[in-house]
């Protein structure tokens, strides 16, 4: 599917292969549905590409230690995986600023409120530009 362009972005993210069908989000498109993909920054890259006119949201966790405590308490990671995925995720978290918006997940209901805000075109307080941003981001990369 790679190689016959039938992607609309793919990526390799924690040793897994993911992508989303070019096929599936046209025709969901043209029957005038809004999609919400959720993918990372490499596959967001590719739809920005594709599709200029998308609208593409970052979320943060509120800090490195709400992230590990995130991870743990799935309980279906080692403890080395999760060390990996930490050291991932602060490489990942340098790539906020190439999209529009960015949610900080510190309380699940505001976010969701956030989400909803931006898909709504009422999210000009969201936008990825806005200082604030400059200190979470510097504690997730610290």
């Amino acid at each position: 599917m790679v190689s016959a362009g039938e992607f609309l972005e793919h990526a390799q993210v924690f040793d897994n292969s993911y992508g989303t069908p070019r096929r599936q989000v046209e025709e969901s498109l043209a029957r005038g549905q809004n999609l919400i993909l959720e993918i990372d920054w490499q596959g967001a890259r590719q739809v920005r590409t594709a599709m200029p006119d998308c609208i593409s949201i970052f979320i943060l966790p509120p800090s490195r230690a709400a992230l590990e405590q995130r991870l743990r308490q799935r309980g279906t990671d080692s403890d080395a995986v999760i060390a990996r995925r930490l050291r991932d995720a602060a490489a990942d978290t340098t790539h906020w600023s190439e999209f529009d918006y960015v949610i900080v997940n510190d309380d699940f209901d505001r976010a969701l409120t956030d989400l909803k805000s931006i898909v709504a075109g009422h999210g000009e307080a969201l936008r990825s530009g806005r200082p604030e941003l400059k200190d979470v981001t510097a504690t997730l990369l610290a």
